[in-house]
């Protein structure tokens, strides 16, 4: 018997677990605000703590952020559980998706607040996490795979 939508749960663990795992460094290896310039001026680790959405939208509304966490996380495994087999960008983008959600919402839960740490100061850029990114990597992934699907029609072409 094959595991259905497989490449989705490695992507969903993979996922959650780098997004976990670098929350944990940082925690344990930073002050709240303490910053590491990787790269002077381009690129820092720098340890701050979100209570808004990805990439700080919606600051200090972190309650309905958890549930809506949850919620995605639930219906994207209830997709890959219950749902038909999906095409191989399909299964990376909501794999991706559900172990971004997944870390985010599991901080969420637990602290209140979301560990970030990614810091791209060149652009000016907001301080975001791991599982911003699997997130944005995610969507990358599905609309990759919105391409590659043959166009669907109820039309005949006469």
């Amino acid at each position: 018997m094959r595991f259905k939508n497989r490449l989705f749960w490695i992507a969903a663990f993979v996922a959650f677990f780098l997004d976990q795992i670098t929350k944990y460094w940082v925690v344990q290896t930073f002050s709240l605000g303490e910053t590491l310039p990787l790269l002077p001026g381009i690129f820092h680790f720098t340890y701050v703590t979100n209570t808004g959405a990805a990439f700080s939208l919606f600051s200090g509304k972190v309650e309905w952020l958890r549930w809506l966490s949850l919620g995605v996380s639930l219906l994207l495994v209830a997709v890959a559980l219950f749902g038909p087999v999906l095409h191989r960008w399909d299964q990376l983008g909501y794999g991706f998706i559900l172990g971004g959600a997944m870390g985010n919402g599991i901080d969420r839960f637990a602290l209140g607040y979301v560990v970030d740490f990614l810091d791209f100061r060149l652009i000016n850029f907001a301080v975001f996490n791991v599982a911003d990114s699997f997130i944005s990597i995610g969507i990358a992934c599905l609309l990759i795979a919105s391409f590659q699907k043959p166009p669907t029609s109820s039309h005949r072409l006469r």
